[in-house]
């Protein structure tokens, strides 16, 4: 089976191929000549992943998967949410973003966040569209600092519950293992897998 992951980011396309390993091919946006910067508008991940799949869909007509995920504070009334990867700007800049995060929190002993991804699958059949979302959450605690060199985005500031690391420390094996973008696309692997 081939499907579009709709995402430019390298990092996270490697993660899925990862995970779903050889039993689907996953295509990027540039292996279709898809070059458009397509928008994520919604106000919700739910709605940003599924802006993405209908892009391509409509665009190249052929079957799309695309994922918004959201690191969710509680002490910060669940941000940064929807707004994780552009928190500090537009720029997508990780260390801007870690830094606003921590610097928000301060001191504040309510640490308690998590990771949420959600998927967006679309699936054509001729004319006919089926579509399917799928949602992978993991509980964790933001760290005071950052902490590890591996993954991206808020992993050196995210330990998930249960390990005394953070995700940056814990290799992308373990992580690939854990994560909520692990669990949404294992549904979405078992999803497929029985089509």
């Amino acid at each position: 089976m081939r499907i579009v992951f709709a995402t430019n980011n390298a990092h996270k396309l490697s993660e899925i191929r990862q995970i779903l390993g050889h039993r689907i091919e996953v295509l990027s946006l540039s292996d279709i000549g898809c070059h458009a910067d397509i928008p994520e508008t919604a106000d919700t991940l739910e709605g940003n992943a599924l802006q993405k799949a209908e892009y391509v869909v409509d665009h190249y007509h052929i079957s799309c998967f695309a994922d918004d995920t959201g690191l969710e504070v509680d002490a910060l009334g669940g941000a940064p949410g929807v707004f994780s990867a552009r928190y500090a700007g537009e720029g997508h800049d990780s260390e801007a973003n870690m830094s606003k995060l921590l610097g928000e929190l301060g001191e504040n002993n309510n640490r308690k966040a998590r990771f949420r991804t959600v998927i967006a699958l679309i699936t054509l059949d001729g004319d006919h569209r089926e579509v399917n979302t799928f949602e992978g959450i993991v509980e964790g605690q933001i760290t005071h600092e950052r902490h590890g060199d591996e993954g991206f985005g808020y992993d050196p500031i995210f330990q998930p519950d249960g390990y005394d690391k953070t995700f940056a420390q814990l290799g992308m094996d373990i992580k690939n293992h854990i994560s909520h973008r692990a669990r949404a696309t294992e549904k979405l692997a078992r999803f497929l897998s029985g089509k």
